[in-house]
């Protein structure tokens, strides 16, 4: 796979991190190129409102698998798919995963296509597409799990 050139009514996600005094942060959003059609806008919503469905459940006394089991739910209930991120995965597992406590970081970044899954990397080693062609959608934030309601720190 060569490069690919953005066109109108393309969807593109950017992610993007700083490491500054040990401190590490992620996050990723969607776009549309120019207009895009209702299908794309769903999917980019969708994406992006599936973290904040999993962020209710970052707090101290819960697991990571509350995460991954809320997002999960949520973006099924569109018939979505879910792409699986080794860190936090974004579907349930049988094992309940890390006990979430206060002073943890973590990066939840739901990743959703609209077809398979499986990517490809193009050949700058950075760009990664969906091997069928199919839309995909990206969302992520690094959060601060405290005492109380977790604090998104990459706003």
């Amino acid at each position: 796979h060569k490069e690919h050139f953005l066109d109108e009514g393309d969807i593109v996600s950017l992610d993007a991190g700083v490491i500054y005094k040990g401190y590490h942060s992620d996050a990723a959003r969607t776009y549309g190129i120019g207009q895009i059609d209702d299908d794309a806008k769903k999917l980019i919503e969708v994406t992006r409102q599936s973290f904040f469905e999993g962020i209710k459940f970052a707090k101290a006394g819960n697991h990571l698998n509350d995460i991954s089991a809320a997002i999960q739910k949520y973006a099924e209930s569109f018939g979505s798919h879910l792409h699986e991120d080794p860190e936090i995965p974004n579907f349930a597992r049988k094992r309940k995963g890390i006990l979430l406590q206060p002073g943890m970081t973590l990066a939840i970044e739901p990743m959703i296509t609209e077809g398979s899954y499986e990517v490809v990397w193009l050949d700058d080693d950075w760009t990664v597409m969906t091997e069928d062609g199919g839309w995909a959608a990206h969302y992520e934030n690094t959060i601060l799990i405290t005492e109380n309601e977790p604090e998104i720190l990459s706003l």
